[in-house]
């Protein structure tokens, strides 16, 4: 198997994809060749085919309907994927999962990842941190500007409650991804990718919620009639924007975070 099949399986998860997404590299590479410099390097390659990837998990993301556990966790990190660890990573973003597959298992750095995803490095950086925390379990510290992930969710609130879709789309990333637990599919919620459709799903349940502190990160609460959560929006914010929103309504989950309501 070759560097760039094996980047293309990690990402993709099929080997049969993998061999169709290095092929079409490989296409685009011949059919571009006079644009191309001649001192291009296996890093070039490996970009090349992380872009394909992109663009089918994209394609999948937005396709696929079955419900993912957010709270998923894998093996210690330093070893090879696991079956276990393979699963946690169907439940990334696509560009979480290109930005942890390179760096955290083919040690691409991310200065090099960054154009790949067309972001900066420092949010490419983020992406791979949250990957990993979804992936591996390890600890995540929450944006360090937290006045402005607030200023964030609370302007997505206001867009829901003044019935302004098009607001609330321009707070959220291309490549936004929404997942839901178990209990929140049963009760209707659903998975959702890019803007569009994440937005009708945050619109159809946060004209209820209030603001709110989830695991010392900003996010959206129902309140139940005791006074407790019922269900909570968690929501990862990059560079000013929402790049991932996980609904949370069993109760295991609800009980393990903790939740602070916030003043409006």
């Amino acid at each position: 198997m070759s560097h760039e099949q094996a980047v293309a399986y990690r990402l993709l998860g099929s080997s049969d994809e993998a061999d169709e997404a290095v092929r079409e590299a490989r296409r685009l590479g011949d059919a571009t060749a006079d644009a191309t410099p001649a001192d291009a390097t296996p890093a070039d390659a490996t970009a090349a085919v992380a872009r394909i990837c992109l663009t089918r998990l994209r394609s999948r993301a937005a396709r696929r309907e079955d419900p993912w556990d957010p709270w998923s966790t894998g093996e210690p990190a330093g070893r090879p994927p696991h079956r276990s660890e393979e699963a946690a990573l169907e439940t990334l973003a696509p560009a979480e999962r290109v930005a942890f597959v390179l760096h955290d298992m083919f040690a691409v750095p991310v200065d090099d990842i960054a154009p790949v995803l067309e972001r900066t490095p420092a949010a490419t950086r983020q992406l791979v941190s949250r990957a990993r925390t979804r992936v591996r379990g390890t600890e995540e510290m929450p944006e360090p500007d937290l006045a402005r992930q607030r200023e964030v969710v609370a302007a997505l609130l206001a867009a829901v409650r003044d019935g302004d879709p098009a607001g609330l789309r321009e707070l959220l990333d291309p490549d936004v991804l929404l997942r839901a637990d178990a209990e929140a599919v049963r009760s209707g919620a659903s998975t959702a990718h890019g803007p569009t459709a994440v937005a009708v799903h945050v619109a159809d349940r946060a004209g209820a919620a209030r603001l709110a502190l989830v695991d010392g990160a900003a996010g959206l609460v129902t309140t139940a009639p005791d006074g407790g959560p019922s269900a909570v929006i968690a929501f990862t914010v990059i560079e000013g924007r929402v790049t991932a929103a996980d609904i949370l309504m069993d109760r295991n989950h609800l009980d393990s975070l903790d939740v602070q309501i916030l003043p409006e």
